[in-house]
């Protein structure tokens, strides 16, 4: 196999605001397998607040690429297995190479890769659309550029969450999810359940920072809304650890280091009667379309990173009022418009 990088700015079509961070343009690295016949894509995004960067991704793959290279690929678990011990340190860097090995595999298989693990598109959940935290103006328009069945609302702002709920709820009859990003109190939480209910809410995401486990019981026991894990649940082994602080689970390949491990996660979430969710970053077409392959297999899906952008520098699956779209092509649908870098 060869090894390509492909470095994308992605420019959103509005600023992106969670509690922690604000953007305009989102860093993207994509990664390229070839075969002589067919080419495997992967993608990886650039975060500060996990210390992730696209020159540090291209430098922990480099350096192993004539492992990747002289690699025979007849198993992309077994791929993912050999290299993980090389990558540990970067699962961002190691989602993209897991990605890119699946997208190869199914290709050279001559089928999509969801109709390879045989899984049925019509058990698909819609996947929501994102409105960043904004003025309740700025959010209204947001949603009325794009009426979608199902959006995910970002909070930030505890005294003021109750009353933008409320104001977005004014203009459409959308069921509504809500992300606090780490930004409540237990007391916030379960207090706020009751009236978010009552406003059309089906979750609440993350509610607490990641470490406040004696919070986590105490919402999970009181709230009326279920209560999903996020920054909680990065790696395979937080799957068990949140099994009676949070009734489900929201895994991003990014963060567990790519397909393979997130197979396994929702897997034993199942096991520990957990919900499921796969969730995105700010993702082009060649992320997405990878994590879609998984949306038969989940409850709950956030899979509108490419909706989000501009520039889109690849196809893939498509979204159409929520449903999921797959495309025509094998492996997970990808095919690359542009070569940076």
């Amino acid at each position: 196999m060869q090894l390509f990088f492909h470095r994308v700015d992605l420019r959103l079509n509005h600023t992106f605001t969670i509690a922690h961070d604000s953007r305009d343009v989102q860093p993207t690295l994509i990664v390229e397998l070839r075969d002589g016949e067919h080419s495997g894509f992967g993608e990886a995004t650039a975060t500060r607040y996990y210390g992730i960067t696209i020159d540090g991704m291209v430098a922990v793959l480099d350096a192993i690429r004539e492992r990747i290279e002289v690699y025979t690929l007849t198993s992309p678990e077994i791929f993912w297995a050999d290299m993980q011990p090389l990558l540990a340190d970067n699962p961002f860097a190691l989602c993209a190479l897991d990605q890119a090995a699946w997208d190869l595999w199914a290709k050279q298989q001559g089928k999509p890769l969801y109709k390879l693990w045989n899984l049925d598109p019509a058990k698909s959940p819609l996947t929501d659309y994102t409105i960043g935290l904004d003025t309740p103006e700025r959010m209204v328009e947001k949603m009325q550029e794009r009426p979608w069945p199902l959006y995910k609302i970002k909070l930030g702002r505890p005294a003021e969450d109750i009353t933008l709920v409320r104001a977005l709820r004014q203009h459409t009859d959308a069921v509504f999810r809500v992300d606090a990003n780490c930004g409540w109190t237990a007391d916030d939480a379960i207090r706020k359940s009751r009236e978010l209910a009552a406003l059309g809410v089906e979750f609440i995401e993350q509610p607490l920072p990641a470490d406040d486990w004696e919070g986590a019981k105490r919402v999970v026991e009181q709230s009326i809304l279920p209560i999903i894990a996020d920054e909680s649940c990065i790696v395979e082994t937080d799957v068990e650890r949140c099994a009676g602080y949070f009734h489900g689970v929201n895994i991003k390949l990014t963060k567990c280091g790519g397909i393979t491990p997130a197979r396994r996660m929702i897997a034993r979430a199942r096991e520990l009667g957990l919900r499921v969710m796969v969730g995105c970053m700010t993702e082009s077409s060649v992320g997405i379309s990878a994590i879609a392959q998984l949306l038969p297999l989940l409850d709950y899906a956030d899979l509108d990173g490419a909706m989000l952008i501009a520039n889109d520098p690849a196809t893939g699956v498509t979204f159409a009022y929520g449903k999921v779209i797959y495309a025509s092509e094998n492996g997970t649908g990808v095919r690359l418009l542009r070569a940076n870098g």
